[in-house]
């Protein structure tokens, strides 16, 4: 048995950290919210652009959008309890328009800026350097520093009674994107956009490509993907 292995089993046959519902619980306030943000992995980083019926606009970042369905194309978005005033839900109510915008590494610290509770009067886009920009008569505005952008129509509400939350599903009216990024197979080379995603609720990471496969089938173990 050699060395590296020897350490490696050393290594995988140590007992892991076990965390109980009870000790999380129990667990300060910001301690928890850092764990529980950090156990699903790493998260999509999106600026949702918004604009109340008057044309105020809003920015805020999220890491809780997630793919629906392709076909009718749907995706959905997690928003936090209305105890408080929400920008961003309230504009959705009263229009039934948003966008999603990936978030380039460039505007990094930018994006993150929008999380600050800003008066609703102030809008995100001036205050944290985003360029709002109207496209096809859509009403709701698109961060023009983006390269990869979307605009949907709000189709349901899903209340989630165990936290007050909400799950806003929207249709794809509208995709937006740099050429570069379009692959011929209409998967996106994020790479080329520059994406960042979120870790918990204040990390920001970079997308590096590590491989791609072939449509799994069974007994034939993991293929190369063609290009």
């Amino acid at each position: 048995m050699n060395f590296v292995y020897s350490i490696l089993l050393v290594f995988y046959t140590l007992p892991m950290p076990h965390i109980t519902a009870a000790d999380i619980e129990s667990y300060e306030k910001i301690y928890r919210l850092n764990l529980i943000n950090s156990i699903t992995g790493y998260k999509p980083a999106n600026l949702i652009g918004t604009a109340s019926p008057e044309g105020q606009t809003n920015l805020a970042i999220f890491s809780s959008v997630l793919h629906l369905g392709s076909n009718p194309p749907l995706l959905g978005m997690v928003t936090r309890p209305t105890s408080v005033p929400r920008h961003t839900y309230s504009n959705i109510q009263h229009t039934g328009c948003y966008t999603i915008n990936h978030v380039p590494a460039a505007y990094v610290a930018q994006a993150h800026y929008t999380s600050a509770n800003f008066p609703a009067e102030e809008s995100e886009f001036d205050a944290c350097g985003f360029t709002p920009v109207y496209r096809d008569d859509f009403p709701a505005p698109y961060v023009q520093e983006s390269q990869i952008s979307i605009g949907l129509r709000l189709q349901e509400e899903i209340e989630i009674k165990a936290n007050g939350t909400r799950l806003l599903v929207g249709a794809v009216e509208h995709i937006y994107l740099s050429e570069a990024v379009l692959q011929p197979d209409g998967s996106l080379h994020l790479h080329e956009a520059d994406d960042v995603c979120i870790s918990g609720l204040d990390g920001y990471h970079r997308v590096t490509p590590l491989a791609t496969f072939a449509y799994a089938r069974a007994g034939q173990g993991p293929q190369p993907k063609q290009e």
